[in-house]
């Protein structure tokens, strides 16, 4: 057999990569995606993302979103800080690397106290809840995008009563409740809660006597 031409390595003789919280997250999107533009089904899309966030290996990611445009391309699954013009305030185009995630499948997750909040959040809850309190959180950025994802479990957000709540999702056989509201402050954290409850709930609100200036302050 020719040098030039080296006989392939067997998928099951390649070297195994483990993934990162980055990389399941990135399938997650995709994932998410998809369903919005009606690729997936709920089912489909149920199935999937509690499998990538299952997944240790690339190996076992790659399979996620081999019939979706994405899957398509031969890179890695490996996320990259991408940074597009943001949609309006609310953040729209921002891709943010290394993104705290938050899971809970089968179990109960929570992030409280005094935390620092970047740019994108991921909320994962699959048959399990997730608390997530921004109430004492510390704001790096302005503009926060909680990317969520509900199904067959349950998610709730709590933000100081002072920023400027806004909602990006939608429920599927569940809901997706976001009390919305506008700081008179043009300098206030704004937080977009988007994504999807899948037979599950999602719910996010402003606490009242909880403001981000009196945390500054303290």
């Amino acid at each position: 057999m020719s040098a030039e031409n080296p006989p392939a390595v067997p998928l099951d003789k390649q070297p195994v990569v483990r993934a990162s919280d980055a990389d399941r997250d990135r399938i997650a999107d995709i994932l998410r995606e998809a369903l919005a533009e009606g690729r997936l089904d709920p089912d489909e899309h149920a199935e999937r993302v509690e499998a990538a966030y299952r997944a240790k290996t690339f190996g076992e990611l790659e399979p996620l979103i081999r019939d979706l445009p994405a899957g398509q391309s031969p890179a890695a699954p490996v996320a990259a800080p991408v940074r597009g013009p943001a949609a309006g305030r609310g953040g729209h185009g921002l891709r943010v690397a290394n993104a705290k995630s938050v899971v809970a499948v089968l179990s109960g997750a929570s992030r409280q106290g005094r935390w620092r909040v970047g740019a994108k959040i991921n909320v994962v809850a699959v048959f399990g809840g997730v608390e997530l309190d921004l109430t004492e959180a510390i704001f790096e950025q302005q503009y926060v995008v909680i990317n969520v994802t509900a199904i067959c479990g349950g998610v709730e957000i709590k933000v100081p009563e002072n920023v400027s709540l806004r909602s990006g999702g939608s429920g599927v056989m569940g809901g997706f409740e976001v009390r919305e509201s506008e700081s008179g402050d043009p300098g206030a954290p704004v937080v977009l809660v988007r994504g999807v409850a899948i037979w599950g709930g999602v719910e996010a609100k402003p606490v009242p006597g909880k403001r981000v200036r009196d945390l500054r302050d303290g």
